[in-house]
């Protein structure tokens, strides 16, 4: 036992003693200490003479010298590397100009979203937020939409499977809903967020979509109000030359009701896949906010009266930028996301 206490005492000071100045030579200190066949492997192999009385106390102190030997390894080769690496470095030439960092940009339909956003606020509407998972109250009944309403059925809801009370909301309507039972009157709101339906995602259509739903309620608003609202809202987004028409409709929460087309911004008119080939593309639904939705939120219909509108975000952003498939808008392409940085 004490010839091999003297053995390790002697490896010790040969490690300590080992100079390394490049790989190679640290190649060999591996191998002459550390390899198959090294000094510890073969002191190591001591163990089998010693009495079985005294194997602990030599196991710690071979154990303590091969992780000395793997310890002054390691450190021998961090200051190659770092030599190494710092002839790298001081290689490089540092009045070379450096990579520019990549520019971000918002997306499109934020872009378009800002600029909704600003043309109605010249008009003194503010902006409303509500709940993306709504109840089925605000979502549908109190817009006029009872449990056995057929337009229900216009609408492919995606429910909440544990409460089918609750639901992901179909349209920003819910938020008009809520803004209006708190009966601060006159209201003047525009709405915008996320919404879904269970619909088969095409270049036409989406799963979810954005929307923008404005609403202005108080004594004595007309649809002459409405329409001039909304010449205002085309002429500042699409400019003085495009066209604009209404055409009758139905919505169970606006009576009168009408959609609104504007000439196809791709085909200017001419017709093309976008514009089904007739030149005017429909961009949103409009009309003067049925009596039963004041009443379901306490405002008294005999006195006030209001329009609504709503279109998609999408719908608007497609025909601003001559977008002919929605898909792009989810697919975080940056070939497509690029064209947009500098809007």
């Amino acid at each position: 036992m004490d010839q091999l206490i003297s053995s390790i005492e002697a490896l010790k000071n040969e490690i300590s003693a080992f100079s390394v100045g490049s790989k190679e030579q640290l190649e060999a200190f591996r191998i002459s200490f550390l390899g198959s066949k090294g000094s510890v492997k073969a002191l190591m192999a001591e163990m089998k003479n010693i009495p079985a009385d005294r194997k602990k106390e030599a196991g710690a102190l071979l154990n303590d010298l091969k992780l000395f030997a793997e310890q002054t390894y390691d450190s021998m080769s961090q200051l190659i590397d770092g030599k190494q690496g710092g002839s790298e470095v001081s290689s490089v030439d540092v009045s070379l100009p450096g990579y520019p960092n990549a520019l971000g940009g918002r997306h499109p339909i934020r872009i378009i979203e800002n600029r909704i956003i600003s043309i109605f606020n010249r008009l003194g509407f503010s902006v409303a937020e509500g709940p993306e998972i709504e109840d089925d109250y605000h979502n549908f009944s109190a817009l006029n939409l009872p449990q056995d309403h057929p337009a229900r059925d216009m609408q492919d809801t995606f429910y909440i499977s544990k409460n089918p009370d609750w639901l992901l909301r179909t349209h920003t309507s819910s938020i008009q809903i809520r803004e209006m039972e708190k009966s601060e009157l006159p209201l003047r709101i525009i709405c915008l967020g996320r919404v879904y339906r269970n619909e088969t995602i095409s270049a036409r259509a989406h799963c979810f979509f954005h929307q923008m739903e404005g609403l202005y309620i108080a004594e004595n608003v007309s649809f002459a109000d409405l329409k001039q609202t909304l010449y205002f809202f085309v002429k500042e987004m699409f400019g003085e030359q495009v066209k604009v028409r209404f055409r009758p409709s139905y919505f169970p929460f606006t009576e009168p009701s009408a959609e609104m087309d504007i000439s196809c911004r791709i085909c200017e008119g001419k017709g093309c896949s976008v514009c089904k080939k007739t030149g005017w593309v429909e961009i949103l639904g409009c009309g003067m906010v049925h009596p039963n939705v004041l009443e379901n939120c306490g405002i008294d219909s005999k006195k006030y009266t209001g329009f609504a509108f709503g279109l998609g975000i999408e719908r608007i952003t497609m025909l601003h930028y001559q977008i002919k498939d929605l898909r792009y808008f989810s697919e975080n392409d940056l070939r497509f996301l690029k064209q947009f940085v500098s809007s």
